[in-house]
């Protein structure tokens, strides 16, 4: 006969060695947040193309169909600083992504989404985990340098990506091995979304990608970040790599004055302006024009172009860039002369109001000449905007954040009548010059620079 104390003496211990070992695992308190239920797509809705989202078996369904643009199912909330994880399993004849701090408005390219995507690439080229930037700048982060994060792809199986977003660094995990860091501030926050890509009329209909295990945390982030061995990509004063391949050059190196001088000097003005931290300021000095380090120029002279500029304002502040400009004129008191790309704070300085056309002194307009467009999308004081002049052929475009605010035919007689009505009438041939320099302001006020990048065009320069 079996002795029942003996079984129960096993079942003690084995209850025991249980229990120390339940106690002496790790419990997991990190305050995660599901973003999907498993049941329903609450919380998220479609922007873009058509592509269909279904729920099936806990997972979030994506299925391709003909005819559409890129498709996202977003988030109904936006996101700032947070760390993301989920996984994934998507076709191998696909091209998808997760878009994180992403945004749509109805002024921007019709409501595009755009922002930076963490890519899925199940191609030969195996770039999952890299980071585009959808509908603006392109590649940011690629990963032909990093051979292992491209192995890390497991194709036609589940994948697991780690996300974090925390200030203005991005780094990505794909299967636990490290594949993109990246330092980059245009997007501060936005809303996050799984993408469906368009497809060719020739790929077949209804190629599904699938997620679940979709999860944020966004209290304490720091806390929870995991460091990267990979070294970071920088874009602050770079060229990203559609601009290197498109020839783009850097008009500023963010470190020097190599490239600039004095618009009345032989050399960089020696006070009134402010090198640091990649960011070049043209000091505050009582709101006069070019009395304290003045006007600086590039050292060569454009024709054709297009000009990017990041530039920041302050309260009340005052300046401006300024194209096709002849350092020769007005040798006396005040800016050099030349066409203008306004900079105001539209809301607190006087200019705002004033011009011999209406409006035609307030941010991102061809000064005293035209007005631009009133619905800008224009950033608070104390934020980055980004000014784009694209001259070509004598027809010039304004833009700003990515919007196109004006557009005129230099030299036609509908602009040479808006000369002779404004403050520029007593520059013969004003603004008609085939080449010249580039200009940044000193109106004498805080004002900052950064980014400031040029394409020549048509093989002019």
């Amino acid at each position: 006969m079996k002795n029942p104390f003996f079984y129960n003496k096993i079942l003690l211990i084995a209850l025991v060695a249980l229990f120390v070992k339940c106690k002496e695992a790790p419990q997991d308190d990190t305050p995660w947040i599901n973003l999907f239920d498993g049941t329903s797509l609450n919380g998220w809705h479609q922007k873009g193309g058509d592509a269909e989202y279904t729920v099936r078996e806990g997972t979030i369904v994506g299925s391709t169909v003909h005819d559409t643009p890129n498709s996202f199912l977003t988030t109904d909330k936006t996101y700032g600083d947070f760390i993301l994880e989920l996984d994934y399993k998507v076709d191998s004849t696909m091209n998808s992504g997760i878009q994180i701090r992403s945004n749509s408005y109805p002024y921007y390219k019709d409501g595009r989404v755009h922002g930076y995507q963490v890519e899925i690439d199940p191609s030969k080229r195996s770039w999952s985990g890299g980071i585009y930037d959808e509908s603006r700048r392109g590649w940011l982060n690629t990963l032909e340098n990093n051979p292992e994060a491209q192995k890390a792809f497991k194709q036609n199986d589940w994948n697991h990506y780690r996300i974090e977003a925390i200030g203005d660094t991005i780094k990505t995990w794909i299967n636990d091995v490290p594949a993109s860091h990246l330092v980059d501030d245009k997007t501060a926050s936005g809303f996050i979304s799984l993408q469906v890509h368009s497809i060719k009329p020739d790929n077949n209909e209804g190629t599904e990608i699938v997620w679940k295990n979709i999860r944020i945390l966004t209290d304490s982030v720091s806390k929870y970040s995991t460091k990267s061995p990979i070294e970071p990509i920088l874009t602050n004063n770079q060229l990203t790599i559609d601009e290197n391949k498109n020839g783009w050059k850097l008009l500023w190196d963010g470190k020097t004055t190599n490239g600039w001088r004095g618009a009345k000097l032989d050399s960089f003005p020696e006070k009134g302006w402010k090198i640091e931290n990649g960011v070049l300021s043209v000091l505050a000095s009582g709101g006069e024009e070019s009395t304290a380090g003045g006007d600086i120029v590039t050292t060569e002279q454009y024709s054709d172009f297009e000009l990017k500029v990041d530039f920041k304002l302050t309260p009340g502040a005052n300046s401006g860039i300024k194209y096709y400009v002849d350092t020769k004129l007005n040798k006396g008191e005040g800016s050099s002369i030349g066409l203008e790309y306004q900079i105001l704070d539209d809301d607190l300085h006087p200019d705002a109001k004033l011009g011999n056309h209406e409006g035609s002194r307030t941010v991102g307009s061809l000064y005293d000449l035209i007005q631009a467009d009133t619905n800008k999308p224009i950033k608070p004081v104390g934020e980055w905007n980004t000014a784009h002049i694209i001259s070509n052929n004598n027809h010039v475009e304004h833009w700003l954040n990515g919007v196109k605010i004006l557009e005129y035919e230099r030299k036609s007689d509908v602009y040479k009548k808006l000369v002779s009505e404004s403050k520029y009438a007593k520059w013969p041939n004003f603004g008609e010059l085939d080449k010249g320099e580039i200009l940044l302001q000193d109106h004498g006020d805080l004002v900052s620079f950064k980014n400031i990048k040029i394409r020549p065009l048509n093989n002019n320069q």
